[in-house]
């Protein structure tokens, strides 16, 4: 199972994430779990890894027997219309894919990012939770958090970051990138980053925005994009020295 419409690098040379070591964790247990594509980065009020991986092995079951039984999920490009009785986290990529006119492959991670991180909501003890998968983040915690954005070699990787408060958690911080690890998008940006409540819909999100940025001068037609797709609250892109931003976003410099 692969994320399509992301292009493919040699994921050797991105093993480290380390962009993982800026994640700002305080109060909470960090741990990590690995299941082929699916490389979750966790913090919670307490470790569980084994409930973690019980989430995740449900979640890609179900992706997995659909592609078996509907191959063309994993190999579109655009919408695919939605069926009946599938789970809740299927007509969620579904729908996602459908607002932001991609394969729904293209909110796979941040459709698991949102399932695991729920799932380990309902446990007992467990009040607050950050779940990133490859880039892509739910983010569920009781005070307001900075989340910079990683964006390879422009000068303004790591220098920016977006300030998200208490009250719009939970919520989805995702990014794609053309530059940046497995993330494969058509456009060249090295970082397209979305908020919104729905993860898997950011995850989408991003992905479509970025198909729009090849030169600098693509960030007017790239926001026009944004705006355009229902239920995402923001973007930034990043290329190169240059940044564009629209929607309910408080951007916030960042220390190194």
């Amino acid at each position: 199972m692969s994320k399509r419409q992301k292009k493919r690098k040699d994921p050797a040379s991105y093993r480290k994430r380390s962009y993982r070591a800026l994640a700002d964790g305080h109060g909470l247990r960090a741990f990590e779990v690995r299941m082929r594509e699916t490389d979750l980065h966790i913090m919670a009020s307490r470790a569980l890894p084994e409930a973690a991986m019980d989430a995740v092995l449900a979640a890609r079951a179900q992706i997995e027997n659909h592609i078996v039984r509907r191959p063309q999920f994993m190999r579109a490009l655009a919408p695919l219309p939605g069926e009946a009785g599938i789970t809740p986290l299927l007509a969620t990529m579904y729908e996602a894919a459908a607002r932001a006119g991609v394969g729904p492959m293209a909110a796979v991670a941040g459709a698991i990012a949102e399932f695991t991180g729920r799932a380990l909501l309902d446990r007992d003890g467990i009040d607050e939770v950050v779940v990133e998968n490859g880039g892509d983040i739910f983010l569920w915690r009781k005070k307001e958090c900075v989340v910079s954005i990683f964006a390879a070699d422009s000068p303004l990787s790591r220098a920016v970051g977006l300030r998200i408060a208490a009250n719009r958690q939970p919520i989805g911080v995702c990014t794609s990138s053309a530059t940046v690890g497995h993330s494969l998008s058509l456009g060249r940006a090295d970082a397209v980053t979305v908020l919104a409540a729905d993860t898997a819909l950011a995850d989408a999100a991003a992905t479509r925005i970025g198909n729009e940025v090849k030169e600098s001068g693509d960030f007017s037609q790239a926001l026009r994009v944004a705006e355009s797709i229902p239920g995402i609250d923001g973007v930034v892109i990043i290329k190169g020295d240059r940044l564009g931003a629209w929607g309910d976003v408080e951007l916030t410099a960042v220390s190194p």
